[in-house]
């Protein structure tokens, strides 16, 4: 439990944040936090307004099966199949937490208190079938609050047109590049001007698109180490940052332009960025750095409990730390690829392996539950 002391030494860093504009999220969920208290808890002292899940934080929550027992005997009963046991708890999970943070959807005007639930990452290259899986996920959780996550593979950016075009509420993820992350807003404008046609009022549809930060670091790094110069290795963990500070550029060129301007009058509402992967991989870098250095208005941080504590305790909060970088962040970008790190190649290869990652996870959460459902004397099949 945090403590009444503990709030008053460390709300400082997270307030002067959410203060720069900046929406606090928390990137994670499981049934022990919310019947916990801990949920409710950081939303009260740790400026917590939203809450983002993906197939990972669910596996790592349901596949040790603490806190699921009831319901998982409950599912054997019924003899329900492993996938739709899984998606019973796994909505379960994301209605309460937006139950806790309806409040703060109320106060914000559905701009925060937000939970994300992604669809079934092995629909990430079938449009159809992501439509039909976000539509379903909608209406299962039966949330205003709630966000359905589509990742922003090719065949995710029509779904995600289809998808506000209904007015649902759309979290789009997997964002690595810049060319990908401005396709991402125009398909998410097209919905905008989809659900205008077809009536939608504009102004309950809210969008955050997820650009992933650390893992761009990870995998630059890596490269830059292996070729070993001094100015190789003067570039090291400069290129998260650049590529991030380059998608804010973007996003304020896109939210600033005629096709914006002629939605804002059915009060539509920007898309957000979203800085993911923010827990720093490198032990050799400060671990709040893709906090301190991604502070900008009308954005969003989702972070590990880790990093959201780390913030707490030493965040180092000064400021608009993106808006005036975009010339240096070019510069660093230009000077990795000079040294011949193709950019192209880099963001590709992270996209492909994000869609893997969180295909292995749902793959060994499915295999939990069901060797869970197995225990209770059913099959799961």
């Amino acid at each position: 439990m945090i403590t009444v002391t503990e709030v008053t030494a460390t709300a400082g860093a997270l307030k002067r944040l959410s203060d720069e504009g900046v929406s606090i999220w928390l990137d994670d969920l499981s049934r022990k936090r919310i019947e916990s208290g801990n949920l409710a808890e950081l939303v009260d002292t740790r400026n917590v307004v939203g809450v983002t899940t993906n197939p990972s934080i669910f596996q790592a929550a349901i596949g040790s099966g603490e806190g699921y027992e009831q319901q998982l005997a409950d599912l054997a009963v019924r003899k329900v199949t492993v996938e739709e046991a899984v998606r019973m708890m796994t909505t379960a999970d994301v209605r309460a937490a937006a139950d806790i943070l309806r409040p703060v959807y109320d106060a914000t005007g559905g701009r925060d208190g937000r939970v994300s639930i992604e669809v079934d990452p092995r629909l990430a290259h079938n449009t159809e079938a992501t439509i039909a899986e976000a539509k379903q996920l909608a209406w299962l959780v039966d949330r205003s609050n709630v966000m359905i996550k589509i990742p922003a593979t090719k065949a995710g950016l029509p779904a995600i047109t289809e998808v506000i075009g209904e007015g649902i509420s759309v979290n789009v993820t997997l964002i690595f590049s810049l060319e990908r992350y401005r396709e991402v807003m125009d398909a998410y404008l097209a919905g905008l001007e989809k659900a205008k046609a077809a009536g939608i009022d504009l102004a309950t549809i809210h969008s955050v698109a997820s650009f992933f930060v650390s893992r761009v670091d990870s995998e630059i790094d890596k490269r830059l180490t292996a070729i070993g110069t001094d100015e190789a290795l003067a570039l090291r963990g400069k290129a998260a940052l650049a590529n991030a500070r380059l998608a804010y550029e973007a996003y304020e060129e896109v939210f600033s332009g005629d096709r914006w301007t002629g939605l804002t009058g059915a009060k539509a509402n920007k898309q957000r960025p979203l800085w993911a992967s923010t827990g720093v991989k490198d032990p050799s870098y400060k671990d709040t750095l893709y906090v301190d250095e991604l502070v900008a208005p009308g954005t969003v941080n989702t972070m590990p409990e880790a990093t959201l504590n780390a913030t707490a305790d030493h965040g180092d909060i000064h400021g608009d730390t993106v808006t005036g970088g975009y010339a240096q962040a070019r510069a660093d970008l230009d000077a990795v690829e000079r040294l011949g790190i193709s950019y192209d190649v880099v963001v590709k290869q992270l996209e492909d392996e994000g869609v893997a990652k969180f295909e292995v996870a749902w793959q060994d959460l499915l295999d939990a539950v069901a060797k869970s459902l197995s225990s209770k004397g059913v099959d799961g099949e």
